[in-house]
């Protein structure tokens, strides 16, 4: 699924298809109703909606997936995270991002996670930080800076801390 998301072919201009969108939303729906919750992330049809559709498609196609089915597709999906973090990723990276960031910095985080602190605040930096900060500060109630400055030390945390003031500061 992941080779699929980051090699395929994904148009991003503006232009709506009313009736692509339409169909997505009903593929998507048939494929989850029916198919085996642990298993979505092999379906074929959701794996190609996923990665050939532009973002501002997507985007719509979950819109009219809950207008028709007055549901969330994401919670839909059951608990197929994989799939869940790729529609966030997709569409609210902010959303996915801060869920990151919060992981990193709790006292039980894996290796990974801790190394997605670092990752997560040098890569968006310059991108989309300050819309990050701002959905941390949001779901969690306390500022990034705050919080990164309550787990970190030393040299590490001003690093950190100067990046995402840096970013707020745009």
């Amino acid at each position: 699924f992941l080779v699929a998301l980051v090699s395929s072919y994904r148009y991003e201009g503006s232009r709506k298809n009313d009736a692509a969108i339409e169909s997505d939303a009903q593929k998507l729906n048939k494929a989850v109703r029916n198919g085996d919750k642990t298993m979505l992330i092999k379906d074929e049809e959701i794996v190609r909606i996923l990665t050939t559709r532009s973002k501002p498609h997507l985007k719509e196609v979950f819109k009219c997936y809950y207008y028709d089915f007055d549901r969330d597709i994401v919670e839909d999906l059951g608990e197929e995270s994989g799939l869940k973090d790729t529609i966030y990723c997709l569409c609210a990276p902010q959303v996915y991002f801060s869920k990151i960031l919060d992981s990193a910095m709790k006292a039980n985080a894996t290796k990974n996670e801790q190394e997605a602190l670092t990752r997560v605040i040098v890569t968006r930096t310059d991108v989309d930080m300050k819309d990050i900060a701002e959905e941390y500060n949001k779901q969690y109630g306390t500022p990034l800076a705050k919080k990164i400055e309550d787990v970190a030390i030393g040299n590490y945390k001003d690093f950190l801390v100067t990046l995402v003031q840096r970013a707020l500061a745009k």
